[in-house]
């Protein structure tokens, strides 16, 4: 089940575990540095990608919310109230991206950490639709899904580490978010996208990563 608090608190220490309903998490603890370079190496792979491929906002807890409403309610800082089918009004969210506040919920944009396209082209061309499916509702990690203003996921669109980062005071914690998530999946990287990824870790010496990997 997702924590039910502020994911902003777990990213000072850039500690990124995730939670199970059936058994202890079994975290794997490593330098943010030592997880990169641990990361494959692999071409991406675009072909055959469609969004669809991946169903997302679904509600495969079964708690009468979507994935997507599940984040927004976890993630509010003032929150919002939850109505019949699980309809939000009103609420507040910090989109960490760019640091700005965003008022109600239509204005939120539930991001894929390491976007669809992107882990379609580093392994999930591969995948079975469940697994998809899992990847894109995944509520068992408190960042591979994260609430940010509509103008920066726009601004982000599919790219990784080596064409776009969110601002600069947030770069040590976006690099461990991406790379807990893409450890988490099983996911590779492209030359550039590791190359990058290294130059702006040089900048968080002391960062570490904790990860689950995902069934």
């Amino acid at each position: 089940m997702i924590k039910k608090l502020r994911r902003g608190l777990l990213a000072t220490a850039l500690a990124f575990a995730v939670l199970t309903p059936t058994s202890p998490a079994q975290a794997d603890e490593v330098t943010l540095m030592d997880g990169i370079t641990a990361l494959p190496v692999a071409d991406e792979i675009r072909e055959g990608y469609k969004r669809e491929l991946y169903p997302h906002w679904k509600d495969d807890d079964k708690n009468g919310c979507t994935a997507r409403n599940d984040v927004l309610i976890a993630e509010a800082i003032e929150a919002p109230t939850v109505g019949a089918g699980c309809a939000l009004t009103g609420g507040v969210w910090h989109s960490y991206y760019d640091d700005v506040l965003v008022q109600g919920p239509s204005g939120v944009d539930i991001d894929h950490l390491i976007p669809l396209a992107e882990v379609h082209d580093s392994g999930g061309y591969g995948w079975t639709t469940e697994r998809r499916r899992r990847y894109a509702n995944d509520l068992g990690s408190d960042v591979t899904l994260v609430g940010v203003s509509a103008r920066s996921n726009r601004q982000k669109a599919d790219q990784d580490p080596a064409t776009w980062m969110p601002m600069a005071s947030v770069h040590c914690r976006y690099l461990g978010e991406w790379v807990a998530t893409k450890h988490r999946w099983g996911l590779a990287v492209d030359r550039a996208e590791r190359e990058a990824l290294l130059r702006y870790a040089a900048s968080c010496p002391n960062a570490r990563i904790t990860y689950e990997p995902a069934t």
